[in-house]
């Protein structure tokens, strides 16, 4: 998993304050009710809203937010959401893609350049740090759920890219445009991920001593704080 860099990992060794537990929750609501207003209400059949509630179970999210959440995108008048795409520079050349849901693409700008700017980094052109990502699916599976050799011939047989083994999990690594026909394979033999989603994985990544990962840390938190942004993928390796 070298170069395997997304927040949500960070997120989960410093363990979550109600707070935190309070703005992800906000966070994942927004997307199954963006998902389920974009598409079907069942989530066999709109893929999105499926992976926006594996990602709310895996965060332990109560049921009656789910069912809110998606009632909510029938609700007249509900605010248009957009997903939007930013790129920036952290400190130490640190390359950013930042992931929003946002009903005010002026504000979010703004929120993130400021960030950045009071952080010693600085908000690039469009392109500016995609060309330092690939964009592919990423699934990960408990151990005690599956043995070695099923998951990696599971793997093979889906078309999965990579399949790879992890502390606790098996990471299986997909193209893009595959992530939903592999998952939905997978589904076949296991019940439940402990995490999946399409990210943007660093090509390489930088690796930081403590010191220089504390001052990007500040900086992912100060970004996770913004209620429009989802995910943030940096190309570095933190020591924290």
């Amino acid at each position: 998993m070298a170069g395997h860099s997304h927040w949500a990992g960070i997120k989960h060794k410093k363990g979550r304050a109600d707070k935190e537990r309070s703005k992800i929750f906000s966070k994942l609501s927004r997307e199954i009710t963006v998902a389920a207003k974009l598409g079907d209400k069942d989530p066999n059949l709109n893929p999105r809203l499926r992976s926006a509630i594996q990602a709310a179970k895996q965060a332990n999210m109560p049921k009656d937010n789910i069912f809110r959440a998606i009632s909510k995108s029938e609700i007249s008048g509900d605010k248009n959401y957009e997903n939007l795409r930013y790129e920036g520079f952290g400190p130490f050349n640190i390359a950013l893609v930042i992931e929003t849901l946002t009903d005010n693409k002026n504000r979010t700008a703004s929120s993130i350049r400021t960030i950045l700017q009071k952080k010693g980094g600085r908000l690039g052109e469009a392109g500016s740090t995609t060309h330092k990502f690939k964009r592919c699916g990423i699934i990960h599976i408990d151990k005690n759920k599956i043995s070695e050799e099923e998951a990696f011939e599971i793997a093979l047989d889906a078309g999965a890219r990579d399949c790879t083994e992890n502390k606790n999990i098996f990471e299986i690594v997909t193209e893009k445009d595959d992530f939903y026909k592999i998952k939905n394979k997978l589904e076949e033999r296991v019940e439940s991920f402990s995490y999946s989603s399409i990210e943007w994985r660093a090509l390489s990544s930088i690796s930081l001593d403590q010191e220089k990962s504390k001052k990007i840390i500040e900086i992912l938190e100060a970004l996770e704080e913004l209620d429009d942004v989802q995910n943030v993928y940096i190309n570095a390796n933190l020591d924290n």
